[in-house]
């Protein structure tokens, strides 16, 4: 039986901005008051994104907003986290960082059962003339069903 999914943030932009070659699950090294914070769903991840700092992972400008009830021991809400990975996993992110220049966008954060996850995905960005293509074939698709349903 699987554990039960509840979405926390979404970056719904990563998608229009990147061409995503690859995904992976990656935890969250987190604070307390944090998971409290993301239990309220106070995150945004708009303009995060992932940096290798040697053989780890940091998700950088990733927002969570500090939890209201704690007391002076609050996190700071812009603060690098931890990406825990396998070393594979790590190994994959990396060559496709320094050899063919692809970046790592976070695209979503969620609990998995009481774990918080991150998905994140090895990506090409995109040029404005990919963009317009890819809206106009989204836009044809819909125009089809919709003469078809």
């Amino acid at each position: 039986m699987s554990k039960p999914i509840s979405m926390i943030a979404r970056n719904k932009k990563a998608r229009h901005e990147f061409e995503i070659l690859d995904t992976f699950e990656a935890g969250l090294s987190l604070l307390g008051t944090e998971v409290k914070s993301l239990r309220g769903g106070k995150a945004n991840i708009k303009e995060a994104f992932v940096q290798m700092k040697g053989q780890e992972a940091f998700l950088v400008r990733a927002n969570i907003q500090p939890y209201t009830h704690a007391s002076h021991e609050n996190h700071e809400a812009t603060r690098p986290r931890k990406l825990l990975l396998n070393q594979k996993e790590l190994k994959k992110l990396r060559e496709g960082v320094r050899e063919k220049g692809l970046s790592i966008v976070p695209l979503s954060i969620y609990f998995k059962g009481a774990w918080v996850k991150v998905e994140i995905a090895l990506a090409r960005g995109r040029k404005m003339h990919d963009k317009r293509q890819n809206l106009k074939q989204k836009q044809d698709k819909r125009d089809i069903k919709r003469q078809l349903g």
